[in-house]
């Protein structure tokens, strides 16, 4: 596929930050993991990859707006538009040495992602989608399952960590949709979840507590891919309030249903 001019920046920056930060995965591979020397390894390896991404957007971009994990929000010369960046999502896969871990950035125009790329460097697996063309991964066009049954279903959440208060409320959800689907998983990285959503590999996602760069980039692919996105409480907004629920047609009324309580 050929993207626009922005999608095409977006999927070079991407890139250039995954070669990076596939370098750094093999040394964090080596280290002895502690939660001082290994965690800020990982840390310098994140600002470096978001420092990447910000060169190689800026130079083509100058004018646009900037939201980041590690570099926060920078208004641009053009108020309507701006990148929201997570340079490394899965951070902590990373830091243990799993290979499930991915650069997102997407571009919003006007309050709406126009543009999304989820790169999973350590696959080669370029996940993007651009506003009425569709989602793709590499050269293969994206579409979401096409289950219909819950019970043959799989679906990924967060499952929240370090003492969070929201942890009761997501054991209850995963306590109700357990026993009336195939599966639930929880993999570190919810740039991913949504990407697997749109690739058909889930078919249904939902969690809580997130960002707006964890999220952006992979609600443009589910959309794209022909799934269906909504703030995990009905009147609520994705990007501001970091909560989602998202999953094929067919499914979503029963998942949220089952999910929403």
């Amino acid at each position: 596929m050929v993207g626009s001019a922005n999608l095409n920046i977006m999927i070079k920056a991407a890139r250039r930050a995954g070669r990076a930060l596939v370098k750094d995965f093999r040394e964090v591979e080596n280290l002895q993991v502690s939660m001082k020397g290994a965690g800020d390894f990982v840390s310098r390896a994140d600002t470096n990859a978001e420092q990447i991404i910000k060169e190689e957007l800026r130079t083509a971009r100058p004018t646009y707006g900037w939201l980041a994990e590690e570099g926060g929000a920078e208004e641009g010369d053009d108020p309507t538009r701006r990148w929201l960046v997570d340079p490394l999502d899965g951070t902590t896969n990373f830091l243990h040495g799993l290979p499930h871990w991915a650069v997102s950035i997407a571009l919003e125009h006007k309050g709406q992602v126009v543009a999304g790329v989820v790169f999973d460097a350590a696959k080669d697996e370029m996940f993007f989608a651009e506003k009425g063309t569709g989602a793709w991964m590499n050269d293969m066009r994206l579409r979401v399952s096409g289950r219909s049954k819950m019970i043959e279903s799989i679906y990924a959440t967060g499952i929240p960590f370090g003492g969070r208060p929201d942890l009761p409320d997501t054991l209850k959800e995963v306590a109700r949709i357990a026993p009336v689907c195939a599966g639930v998983r929880r993999w570190g990285s919810a740039a991913l979840d949504l990407a697997y959503v749109a690739a058909g590999r889930y078919d249904g996602y939902w969690e809580r507590r997130l960002n707006a760069w964890d999220l952006a980039a992979g609600v443009i692919l589910v959309r794209e891919a022909g799934g269906l996105v909504e703030p995990l409480r009905r009147n609520g907004n994705i990007l501001e309030d970091g909560e989602i629920i998202c999953a094929n047609e067919p499914l979503f009324s029963g998942f949220a249903k089952v999910i929403r309580g």
